[in-house]
C-alpha cells in the first residue's frame, strides 16, 4: 500500500513538471540524447584510468660503473649512471621514458594526484560555467579542451610538461562528466531518473572494459595516448547534434528557443505539440516559482543532525574515491597479465552498476551501501591472510571492485535525496569534492605495495568498513519525501 502511494506521489510530481507535461518523461527523443551524451563517457573512462597503461610495474637494473648486470633486480643504488627497463612487455612507458623510479617513483603517483585534482577543478569551473551560459556550449568547449590537451600530452618531451597537459586534460575531463549528467537529467522525467542516472555509469564500465585492448596493441606510451585522445574528433559533430536544455533556457528566459526544442521533442516522442507555444509564458512562471534560495554549505554542519549525516555521506563518498580508482590501479600491479586483469575487473563493474537499480529499488539506499562496503572491505582483508596467489589476489580484487560499482551507484542516489533542497546543489558538491580527495590519495595507497604488500589491501579493507559502520546514523530515503528546508533536513526521517 505504502509503495503504491509512493509510486503515485512520483508520477503527481513528474506530471506536475512543465516540462515533462510537454515531452514527456522519457521517449525516442531524451534517448537518443541520452545515447549521444553517454558516448562522451568512454574517453572520460580511459583517461582517468590510463595510468595503468602510461605508468605500469616494469621491472628495472641500476647500471654502475663497478657492476654490470643484465638480470632485472629492481634494486637502486646511490651511485646509478643510468637504468635499463625490461620491455618484454611495454616498449616504452612514462617509468622508462623519464625515469620514474627509486627516489622519482613518488613523481609516477603524484602525476595521477594532479590528474584528480583537474578532474575536481573541472566539475567547479564547468559546473559554475554550465549554470551561467547553457549546457551546450560548456560541454562543446570541455570537449574541444579535452581533444587538444589529450593529443598535446603525447608529444611532451618531460614530466613536467606531461603533467601539466594531463592537469588541463583532466579540467576537460571533468567538465565534460558534470555538463553530461546535468544535461541528461535535465531531460528525463523524475519518474526515470533514478534508472538513467544508474545507467549513466555503464558507458564508463565499458569505456574501462575497452581500455586493455588499447593497451594490449599498443605498447609505446606517446601512440597509446594519442590513440584515446583522437576519438574525442568525433564529439566535435556535436555542435549540430546536440540541443540545448529546454529547462535552462526556460530559467535563462530564452523562450523562443526553448520552444524550437520541445516542439521538436514533442514530434520525435509522438506527442502533440499545438499547446506547447501557447502555454510557454505559463511554463517560464511554474519554473521561475520553482527556482529556491540557497544556503551556504556551511548550513549543513550547523545543526547536530544534519552535521552527523552530512559527515557520515560525504566519507561514504571518500571511500568510492579511494577504492574505485585505488583498487583499480591495485588490481593492474597484481602478478598475472595485466590485460587480463585489468579487463576481468572492468568487466564485472557491468553487472554490479545493474545489480544497484534492483539492489536500490528492494533494499533501499542504506542497506545497499552497507552490503557494498561490507563486500569491498571483507574482499581487501581476504586478500592479507590468503597465501600469495596472483588468481586468488585477483578475484578477490575483482569482487572488492564490485562492491564499490555499486557503492558509487548508490551514493550517487543517496546524497541527492538526503540533501535539504536549499543546500542540495552545495551538499552533493561537497560530496563529490571529498570523493575526489579520495581518489587523489589512491594512487599513493595502490603503490605501497613496494614497501610492504598488506598495506594496500589493508587500507582498502578497513575504509570502506568505516563507511559502512557510519551509514547507521543515516536513514532510509526510499520513497521519503525529499527535505526542502534545513529544518526538514534536521527532522528524523
Amino acid at each position: 500500500m505504502l509503495e503504491n502511494q509512493n509510486t503515485d506521489a512520483e508520477n503527481q510530481k513528474a506530471n506536475d513538471d512543465p516540462l515533462t507535461r510537454a515531452i514527456g518523461a522519457i521517449g525516442k527523443w531524451q534517448i537518443w540524447v541520452c545515447f549521444v551524451v553517454f558516448l562522451v563517457k568512454f574517453p572520460v573512462a580511459w583517461h582517468q584510468m590510463s595510468i595503468i597503461f602510461l605508468a605500469p610495474p616494469m621491472n628495472f637494473t641500476c647500471q654502475v660503473e663497478e657492476i654490470n648486470t643484465t638480470s632485472f633486480d629492481n634494486v637502486c643504488h646511490a651511485n646509478c649512471t643510468h637504468y635499463e627497463y625490461d620491455r618484454s612487455t611495454f616498449q616504452e612507458t612514462i617509468v622508462s621514458r623519464w625515469d620514474l623510479v627509486c627516489d622519482r617513483e613518488w613523481l609516477k603517483n603524484l602525476t595521477q594526484t594532479v590528474f584528480m585534482l583537474g578532474i575536481l577543478v573541472g566539475n567547479m569551473v564547468f559546473g559554475h560555467l554550465s549554470d551561467r551560459y547553457g549546457r551546450r556550449v560548456p560541454f562543446l568547449a570541455a570537449v574541444f579542451l579535452q581533444l587538444i590537451s589529450g593529443v598535446t600530452t603525447s608529444y611532451s618531451v618531460n614530466w613536467y610538461m606531461f603533467t601539466t597537459l594531463r592537469f588541463l586534460l583532466a579540467v576537460a575531463t571533468g567538465g565534460t562528466m558534470v555538463t553530461s549528467f546535468v544535461l541528461t537529467m535535465e531531460l528525463i522525467g523524475a519518474k526515470y531518473r533514478e534508472t538513467v542516472g544508474i545507467i549513466y555509469q555503464i558507458p564508463f564500465n565499458l569505456g574501462h572494459l575497452t581500455l586493455p585492448l588499447f593497451g594490449y596493441f599498443i605498447r609505446d606510451w606517446h601512440h597509446f595516448q594519442l590513440a584515446i585522445s583522437l576519438p574525442s574528433i568525433l564529439f566535435l559533430s556535436y555542435y549540430f547534434l546536440l540541443p540545448e536544455s529546454p529547462r535552462w533556457l526556460l530559467t535563462a528566459g530564452r523562450t523562443d528557443e526553448a520552444v524550437k526544442i520541445m516542439e521538436n521533442a514533442a514530434k520525435r516522442n509522438g506527442r502533440p505539440t499545438e499547446n506547447i507555444a501557447s502555454s510557454t509564458q505559463k511554463m517560464v512562471v511554474e519554473v521561475s516559482n520553482k527556482q529556491e534560495e540557497h544556503a551556504s554549505f556551511l548550513a549543513l554542519f550547523r545543526t547536530p543532525r544534519l552535521r552527523a549525516r552530512t559527515i557520515a555521506i560525504c566519507f561514504n563518498w571518500f571511500v568510492c574515491g579511494l577504492c574505485f580508482f585505488g583498487v583499480s590501479q591495485y588490481i593492474g600491479h597484481v602478478s598475472g597479465n595485466i590485460f587480463t586483469n585489468v579487463a576481468i575487473s572492468a568487466a564485472i563493474q557491468v553487472p554490479g552498476t545493474l545489480i544497484s537499480i534492483y539492489a536500490n529499488r528492494a533494499l533501499g539506499r542504506k542497506i545497499t551501501l552497507i552490503s557494498s562496503n561490507c563486500i569491498t572491505g571483507i574482499s581487501c582483508l581476504l586478500i592479507i591472510v590468503i597465501p600469495h596467489s596472483g588468481a586468488s589476489h585477483l578475484t578477490l580484487g575483482c569482487l572488492g571492485l564490485w562492491g564499490m560499482s555499486i557503492s558509487f551507484a548508490t551514493v550517487y542516489l543517496y546524497a541527492g535525496e538526503l540533501f535539504p533542497t536549499v543546500v542540495r546543489n552545495s551538499g552533493v558538491g561537497l560530496s563529490s569534492t571529498i570523493a575526489r580527495i579520495g581518489s587523489m590519495v589512491a594512487p599513493f595507497v595502490a603503490t605501497l605495495s613496494r614497501t610492504s604488500p598488506w598495506l594496500p589491501p589493508l587500507a582498502f579493507g578497513i575504509v570502506p568498513l568505516i563507511g559502512a559502520g557510519l551509514c547507521v546514523i543515516l536513514p532510509d530515503t526510499r520513497g521519503k519525501k525529499l527535505p526542502d528546508t534545513l529544518e526538514e533536513g534536521e527532522e528524523k526521517m
